[in-house]
């Protein structure tokens, strides 16, 4: 690689750095303005054993995303998807960019670990796919719950609106991923043929490696597995969470909040972290299943806790990484 190249990965990898560092900041600006008094209280209020163990449960979910998006890709070590599906968690929800943001560190980490480009964007590419393939049968069983709870209610009309509009938001966004990406890759290809060399082989070889893994029906279908199990022990995850705080809710009905909340989140995916849909959502959904509106946002402050004690420090190790990578290749040159 000559001289230019390198300055230019360098820039690249400074840009990197400089937004993931302003996203640290806007983050923190952000839960400042829902409350970070109230974060740091509800991180009090569960006690730090507890707290410990419900972070520890949020990395087994994490692990289990990992190995979903592993077995679409045979004998690829597993260590390195869990690793790569940790911070595209940490960066969606602490970036600027939200679902982008995480996809491109997701993917970096990815390549970085040793798996070839063809791999890493043909995989995240189908892993995507059938985690919001999951997502739907778990949106579905929220909006069910939803409805049966409002069929007797005659202020549930807004409500339920709102529920088949994040239905239909998600089955839209399912869609559009499910059924363009081959379209989408074959327009790339030649855009990117006729502006640089050599870019449309490389997007005719993600293609082809895309065929291949959906060819794989059987680890396709573990795959959608994983996820649909990884969607349901989130949503127990929460329950856990009232748990500690002290807040008993049946599981069924914090299943059901949790799928909403899911679906409204993603819906709203431009927004980094949820910052205020998932408040606003918490406390008005919450009171239908008999959580009181302090414990829907005592919950919510708990996975902000969550979220600064996991994601943040995971996003700055992964940015260290970078730095002293980068230092290393010059202290060589």
């Amino acid at each position: 690689m000559g001289r230019r190249a390198l300055a230019r990965a360098d820039w690249l990898k400074i840009a990197a750095i400089a937004i993931t560092f302003a996203g640290l900041a806007a983050t923190l600006v952000l839960l400042g303005s829902v409350g970070l008094g109230e974060v740091l209280g509800i991180l009090a209020r569960i006690g730090a054993l507890r707290f410990v163990l419900y972070a520890a449960y949020t990395l087994l979910i994490l692990l289990i995303l990992g190995i979903a998006w592993q077995v679409l890709v045979p004998g690829a070590a597993w260590t390195a998807f869990a690793w790569a599906r940790t911070m595209r968690e940490a960066a969606t929800n602490v970036l600027p960019f939200s679902q982008f943001g995480g996809i491109v560190v997701g993917l970096r980490v990815l390549v970085a670990s040793g798996v070839s480009q063809r791999r890493a964007y043909g995989s995240i590419i189908a892993d995507q796919t059938a985690e919001l393939a999951a997502q739907l049968v778990f949106t579905l069983y929220g909006a069910a719950g939803l409805l049966l709870v409002l069929q007797d209610r005659s202020d549930g009309a807004d409500l339920r609106s709102l529920a088949l509009v994040g239905l239909g938001a998600s089955l839209a966004i399912m869609l559009a991923f499910a059924f363009a990406q081959r379209p989408m890759l074959t327009i790339a290809a030649r855009i990117g043929g006729a502006i640089l060399p050599g870019s449309a082989a490389a997007v005719v070889e993600v293609r082809d490696e895309l065929d291949q893994i959906y060819a794989r029906r059987g680890r396709l279908i573990a795959c959608f597995l994983l996820h649909l199990l990884a969607w349901v022990a989130s949503g127990a995850g929460a329950a856990i969470a009232l748990a500690f705080i002290g807040f008993e809710v049946p599981l069924a009905d914090v299943l059901v909040i949790e799928s909403l909340i899911f679906t409204l989140r993603t819906a709203a995916f431009l927004v980094p972290g949820g910052i205020g849909l998932q408040e606003g959502a918490y406390v008005l959904i919450g009171p239908l299943f008999g959580l009181p509106a302090e414990a829907a946002l005592a919950l919510s402050l708990a996975k902000r806790a969550r979220d600064l004690i996991v994601d943040v420090p995971a996003m700055l190790v992964w940015q260290l990484g970078e730095v002293r990578q980068m230092l290393g290749r010059h202290s060589r040159e």
